[in-house]
């Protein structure tokens, strides 16, 4: 597989610019208002330091993401924030100060919340499909010296409309190659960027084209006790990694769910996390001349640490196997986020163990469980 030259091993940056609010729990009316208390965090929340900290975790890139209605008003298309334009900018800036490129992930678009089942009409909206391909021509045109910058246009498309999808995909990234033939443009998939949904996505005859997958598998695990996820803050119940499958059946059961696979295994570890990754090493195999990226994956900040520690060993060390550079999510996360995936305390930004320094740089064989 051909190597993404400076993206090899990354963390992500959420709670900024996306993320700052859950708007699932916010009014419908309300959800894509930009208060003045908004503005203010944009303009506060991640400083030159926190750019030098994870400089000093040893990663190579910050996978940078960021809300559409953060950058372009709601109400207002095509009329862009100036002062969030300049404060990206700035954060380029200081990425190239220390050494580190920077994954421009748009997040969250208009008409593709991975949060609210019902704003996904991205594909499907004439409208929403000009403003996200005119976004993107916006910000190549804005930054197009920031050759230390990649872009991917979106994060998460919660729909299976991949024919949709590879058509609006296509489109910007003609738009974008007019502007730029050499920056590294990212693409996703359908399903919410699952790593099954990989086979769906469109190739292109393009060397820059990277191709992307996020993973949380076992999601009970991953985002155990999580507030905003349904069926684990109602089951509210710690579960092992590694350990016994008894508490994962037991968590199907409880919800009336075929207990499925775990009826035919005692373990949840990594002999089960590679199957469930096994559609990225067959992509790999069909698609040789091309990139695949892990661009996001993680576990809850409350999940005990050591849990945590193992599950991201054997998900990079699945990645270092087929050679797939990877970005870990998240740096830290707003106090008040349902879903804080966190390896830093999120009040003095220091790093939850030094066995997180070890896994963003990959040193694997260093940790002991």
């Amino acid at each position: 597989m051909k190597t993404f030259e400076g993206f090899t091993h990354g963390v992500g940056i959420g709670g900024w610019m996306t993320n700052y609010k859950r708007l699932k729990v916010i009014e419908v009316s309300k959800r894509m208002w930009i208060s003045p208390g908004d503005m203010e965090h944009f303009m506060t929340y991640i400083t030159k330091d926190d750019v030098a900290n994870i400089a000093s975790f040893g990663a190579d890139h910050i996978r940078f993401t960021f809300d559409q209605i953060v950058v372009e008003k709601y109400d207002e298309p095509y009329v862009y924030r100036e002062e969030i334009l300049n404060k990206m900018e700035e954060f380029f800036g200081w990425c190239r100060e220390y050494g580190l490129h920077v994954l421009l992930n748009l997040h969250h678009a208009i008409g593709a919340y991975c949060d609210c089942p019902d704003e996904h009409d991205l594909c499907i909206n004439p409208e929403r499909r000009a403003r996200f391909t005119a976004l993107w021509v916006m910000l190549e045109k804005r930054f197009h010296d920031q050759n230390h910058v990649a872009f991917e246009l979106l994060n998460e498309l919660p729909t299976n409309d991949y024919v949709e999808w590879n058509s609006l995909a296509d489109e910007t990234l003609t738009e974008l190659r007019k502007l730029n033939k050499d920056r590294y443009i990212v693409m996703g998939g359908v399903e919410y960027n699952n790593v099954s949904g990989l086979k769906k996505l469109h190739i292109w005859d393009d060397d820059r084209v990277v191709y992307t997958f996020h993973f949380y598998s076992p999601h009970e695990f991953t985002h155990q006790r999580g507030l905003l996820q349904g069926a684990q803050h109602i089951y509210n119940r710690e579960m092992p990694y590694p350990g016994s499958i008894q508490k994962y059946r037991e968590y199907r059961e409880y919800f009336g769910w075929d207990v499925g696979d775990y009826g035919k295994i005692e373990r949840m570890d990594r002999e089960w996390l590679w199957k469930q990754l096994q559609p990225a090493a067959d992509w790999i195999q069909s698609h040789p001349d091309k990139i695949l990226y892990n661009g996001e994956f993680g576990t809850i900040r409350h999940c005990p640490l050591p849990y945590r520690i193992a599950w991201f060993r054997d998900v990079i060390a699945f990645c270092q196997k087929y050679e797939i550079p990877y970005s870990i999510w998240n740096y830290l996360s707003t106090p008040y986020d349902g879903n804080r995936f966190s390896l830093v305390d999120d009040d003095n930004r220091k790093i939850l163990s030094p066995d997180f320094i070890k896994l963003i740089q990959g040193d694997l064989d260093s940790i002991e469980l």
